[in-house]
């Protein structure tokens, strides 16, 4: 079991990225996936240590998140560039 293993609710913290309301991560293992609102499901991920490595047609973009107080903090790059921050919080 992964200290990102279950569900965990996305709020952007800064830069290029949308306001993210109701969007959840599911990480299960060494797997992922993003639910948007509705239930609707973005595309699935990879988790390689603390990064969530996106599948294609999204290749090239990787999460890195460290451990936050009640969380984790994230960078979301693009071929290792950053260009948005956000934060993950479990949901019971």
């Amino acid at each position: 079991m992964s200290e990102l293993d279950g569900v965990w609710a996305v709020r952007r913290a800064g830069g290029l990225l949308p306001p993210l309301l109701g969007v959840r991560k599911e990480i299960h293992g060494t797997h992922g996936r993003t639910l948007l609102p509705g239930g609707i499901v973005g595309v699935p991920f990879d988790v390689v240590g603390l990064e969530l490595h996106y599948r294609a047609p999204f290749a090239g973009f990787v999460d890195i998140v460290a451990p936050h107080e009640g969380g984790f903090s994230g960078r979301a790059t693009f071929r290792r560039r950053t260009f948005g921050r956000f934060e993950l919080s479990r949901v019971p």
